[in-house]
């Protein structure tokens, strides 16, 4: 041992401190027991400032969200997970990008006894993929492969199906105004309890990568908000938090959203939502009327921090159907000059003259309607119809 340079000889301590990597560990709860000075260096806190606060605290608002609801519970199930992707937040509230690998340290009782976190850096990383998506838009010049991606990325920005519960029919349908660029238009569908289901559709500002962009975090932030929050208004308002924090600064980041609840009942189901500057909804009842939901008033998510949205409850009965859908259709020019579609209350008119029908029924007409329109369909356009079929009907 003599002969080995000292510089070698680095103890167990030093090479836990010094690592060109962050080390951490919590308790089960998430309260950060210890730390090494080399993250500690990277967030630039004293390590007093650190040891006692949850790990959670590290973390963007988006993170946060992310780490509880998907990271966590992988992490306490299969004792691991690999190279996640998160943003840590320094003392000048600055993000520091990074990929964590974690492990779970056993009890002799076999309960999780302490959580082991290392962080690398991926600043580089983060750099050399906005790179990347310089090298996409330049590559968007080749149509061919314009269109794969194209199609490829709006694919992966909607549910591959939507499978309600016994007794609810649901139906949605997309019109891609272009196959050489990704539209905003978005809707989903997805369980919450055994009788509470949730849905949302909305349109985002633009097209392309940077309304891609908006719609997954838009999607992903609803659906996982949806897991803790009740309250559609509150959901939004996380959303709206969410946008606002991360493309704040761009002021044509943002969207309008109908976010609500199902939750079923005996005899049919309560409907719950809110709105942020969305048109709004239609429902279409057994008796052969159709009216609006009104929701005037509720603001654009993602521009004022302070955004206001407004909530109304429907009840659905069996033969009812509820219909969301985007601008794109009531905005479709129809003839000569600047005539929209719905300039005179043409929509409402035509729920009325198929009311009643089922969510595939109206899906279906309304998508008749937009082929109808031919060129004058300029813009992307979603429909999803939700709707309690008479009995016997499919």
């Amino acid at each position: 041992m003599s002969d080995i340079d000292p510089l070698l000889q680095d103890s167990a301590e030093d090479l836990y401190e010094f690592a060109p990597c962050g080390y951490l560990s919590t308790w089960p709860d998430g309260t950060i027991a210890k730390v090494n000075a080399t993250l500690l260096n990277w967030l630039q806190f004293e390590r007093r400032h650190i040891l006692g606060r949850r790990f959670v605290d590290l973390l963007t608002a988006g993170g946060r969200i992310h780490y509880e609801t998907h990271f966590l519970p992988l992490l306490l199930t299969h004792g691991k997970i690999d190279s996640a992707a998160v943003d840590l937040v320094n003392s000048h509230g600055e993000k520091l990008p990074v990929f964590i690998t974690a492990n779970v340290r056993m009890g002799k009782d076999g309960a999780p006894a302490l959580i082991r976190i290392t962080a690398l850096d991926a600043r580089d990383r983060r750099a050399y993929e906005r790179e990347l998506i310089e090298e996409r838009r330049r590559a968007e010049l080749e149509r061919e492969r314009v269109q794969v991606l194209a199609t490829t990325l709006q694919r992966s920005l909607l549910p591959p199906s939507l499978t309600p519960p016994p007794g609810i029919e649901v139906d949605a349908y997309y019109h891609f105004a272009s196959n050489f660029d990704v539209g905003g238009d978005f809707y989903d569908f997805f369980p919450l309890t055994d009788q509470r289901w949730g849905f949302f559709l909305g349109d985002v500002c633009g097209k392309g990568a940077d309304a891609a962009v908006v719609t997954s975090s838009t999607r992903y932030t609803l659906r996982a908000a949806a897991v803790y929050e009740r309250d559609p208004v509150a959901i939004l308002r996380n959303l709206n938090s969410v946008l606002v924090r991360e493309f704040g600064a761009e002021a044509s980041r943002f969207c309008t959203v109908v976010f609500g609840t199902l939750t079923c009942r005996e005899g049919g189901a309560d409907v719950e939502l809110a709105s942020g500057g969305h048109p709004p909804a239609l429902v279409l009842r057994a008796d052969g009327t159709a009216e609006y939901v009104g929701t005037p008033g509720g603001q654009l998510v993602g521009i004022l921090p302070d955004a206001r949205f407004v909530s109304a409850r429907v009840r659905l009965s069996v033969g009812d159907t509820f219909v969301l859908y985007t601008d794109g259709l009531t905005e479709a020019r129809t003839g000569t000059g600047s005539h929209r579609y719905d300039n005179e209350g043409a929509l409402l008119e035509f729920a009325t003259k198929h009311a009643p029908t089922t969510a595939s029924g109206i899906v279906g007409a309304l998508r008749e309607l937009m082929e109808s329109f031919g060129s004058g369909l300029e813009d992307d356009a979603a429909i999803m119809a939700l709707g309690i079929p008479p009995h016997g009907s499919s």
